[in-house]
């Protein structure tokens, strides 16, 4: 395999849905952070492919769309990818095979996303799924066509192990309290560029503490959470929940007059909706050669995996720990993880199974705070992991995301300058 180097990258700021980008396209948001690419990498101008993640557009080859509106030669050929949440991360893992196989020495990977203008779409009537309004949540997992299947499988997920509101909380009032720190520091003036006037990540809550994220609204009444958990038949993977106490106590399922079971996910500990673009510049040794290029890091493997989609998050943690077995590598070795914090839930995870890396989880805070753009998350971890390494004097790092239909793709990383 040929190695395979990040030259660098660009990502616009982080919107709320209707916020700083809320009349922007997706393809020309992410079109105004291609220009600024191409200005900062001419080598960009020839390179062989742009691979981009988008999960909620308009479909078709959005990223052609964008490739052509951003003024890049009409030679160079463009792929979207469709894998939602872990979207852009799967774009990167195939450029970079793409350059590890000997097949291409330049590519642009990463994604974008506007839930500001997230089109609504429509079933044919003869679809059992029709309705008259439309929907714009595609089905992610043949047991469900609920529009809100990420948050049940993250409110699932936060039952089955068990984790209290206030454990959830912490990691939401972390998350804040570490981006507002890197904001102020101005830790990622390198990689983030101003488009239509924008002048920073909308979602950073400077006030967030553990009284604000307490008072922050529940999303499932607790009814809704009993049905979530009834429509589970697994039993045994809840072992920590209190349908299964339930049941081995002979009473079988909870109703409304036995069981009190407290919802966990809130505004504070799920992300909020968001627009964003990201995009990263991959080159073979070849091209650094040929171009007289500086390369920033290496990227040494990637892997992608599946998980029972009704507990989406654990995609995260599952995905990283498989490509560490891949890699052969035990978690310590790794000096920093970047791991999509869609929800407070994937931090828990993480700190219950690593407690002695805990402070080597997104030590900028994560998309609790930043946000969410789906389709250009991965990319995002991947840049901020970049700056990570770099500034903090790293070597290993490691971005994994989970993505809708219990999915998750994960990257190692090799610093290169220290």
């Amino acid at each position: 395999m040929e190695k395979v180097y990040l030259l660098g990258g660009l990502r616009s700021h982080i919107g709320l849905t209707g916020g700083i980008f809320k009349k922007i396209p997706a393809e020309d948001l992410a079109a105004a952070v291609m220009k600024n690419l191409m200005e900062k990498y001419p080598c960009t101008g020839n390179a062989e492919g742009i691979f981009c993640g988008n999960a909620v557009g308009t479909g078709g080859n959005i990223t052609r769309l964008a490739a052509l509106k951003a003024g890049f030669p009409t030679s160079i050929p463009a792929l979207t990818i469709d894998m939602q949440c872990a979207s852009a991360a799967a774009a990167v893992e195939l450029a970079m095979a793409k350059i590890g196989s000997g097949m291409a020495d330049i590519l642009i990977a990463g994604g974008f996303e506007s839930t500001s203008m997230q089109p609504v779409r429509n079933y044919a009537k003869e679809d059992p799924r029709y309705t008259p309004e439309g929907f714009t949540v595609a089905q992610f997992s043949p047991d469900t066509v609920s529009a809100r299947a990420m948050l049940e499988g993250a409110e699932r997920t936060c039952q089955k192990h068990g984790f209290t509101r206030e454990e959830l909380d912490a990691f939401a009032v972390r998350s804040h309290q570490l981006a507002k720190k890197a904001r102020e520091e101005n830790r990622l003036k390198d990689i983030v560029v101003s488009v239509f006037d924008s002048n920073a990540d909308e979602g950073i809550r400077d006030r967030m503490s553990p009284k604000l994220a307490s008072r922050m609204p529940k999303l499932f009444k607790e009814k809704e959470v009993k049905a979530l958990l009834e429509t589970v038949t697994d039993f045994p993977l809840l072992q920590k929940s209190l349908l299964l106490k339930e049941k081995e106590q002979g009473s079988g399922l909870p109703s409304e007059n036995k069981t009190t079971v407290t919802p966990l996910l809130t505004a504070a500990n799920a992300c909020l909706m968001n627009d964003g673009a990201a995009f990263v510049v991959l080159v073979s040794e070849r091209a650094l050669k040929k171009f007289g290029l500086q390369p920033e890091a290496e990227l040494l493997n990637g892997c992608q995996w599946g998980v029972d989609p009704r507990y989406s998050p654990e995609g995260a943690i599952e995905t990283g720990d498989r490509l560490l077995e891949r890699s052969g590598l035990q978690p310590e070795q790794i000096d920093i993880f970047e791991y999509n914090e869609a929800f407070a839930v994937i931090s828990a995870l993480f700190a219950r199974k690593y407690p002695k890396l805990a402070e080597r989880y997104c030590p900028w805070g994560g998309a609790l705070a930043y946000g969410h753009p789906y389709g250009a998350s991965g990319a995002i971890l991947l840049l901020h992991l970049w700056q990570e390494l770099k500034q903090m004097h790293g070597q290993l790092g490691l971005v994994s995301i989970a993505g809708a239909g219990g999915l998750g793709t994960a990257l190692l990383v090799r610093n290169l300058q220290k």
